[in-house]
């Protein structure tokens, strides 16, 4: 009897171990996404920052080769995280940005606000970027 306990509590330790880390491998490829998106966003590489799209939506929401050129005109000048959620029961993140803008021509810079929507899929253990690029043009 003894030994049927320690094998159950054996299992039930295993079981909860592993799902910690399912959990925690989860959390850490958000943050790595999230960092690399980021990263893409502040030195002007936005043809990457596509790739971290989710691939059914990169062909929809992928810049134009004139989009492009105009995403030439500014310098990201900051990228800050004003907060986030994530419901890992529905495999979704949502993180809230400021982003300094700066025009390459008039030399103005101004803050934007942008909300990145992030999905997981679970079949490649990948986070991918569900709410396309900033629009640093929306309102002017």
């Amino acid at each position: 009897m003894r030994l049927l306990k320690f094998v159950l509590l054996s299992c039930l330790f295993a079981f909860a171990l592993t799902a910690c880390q399912t959990t925690g491998t989860q959390n850490n490829k958000l943050s790595e996404m999230q960092y690399n998106y980021s990263a893409a966003i502040r030195w002007g590489d936005f043809e990457g920052a596509v790739n971290l799209m989710k691939p059914e939506l990169r062909a929809k929401m992928a810049p134009t080769p004139l989009q492009l050129e105009r995403y030439k005109q500014i310098q990201v000048s900051g990228y800050a995280d004003v907060g986030s959620s994530a419901d890992k029961e529905k495999g979704t993140a949502v993180r809230l940005v400021n982003i300094g803008v700066i025009n390459r021509h008039t030399l103005a810079e101004r803050n934007v606000r942008y909300t990145e929507a992030w999905e997981w899929d679970p079949e490649i253990k990948t986070w991918w970027l569900i709410s396309g690029l900033p629009d640093f043009w929306e309102g002017q």
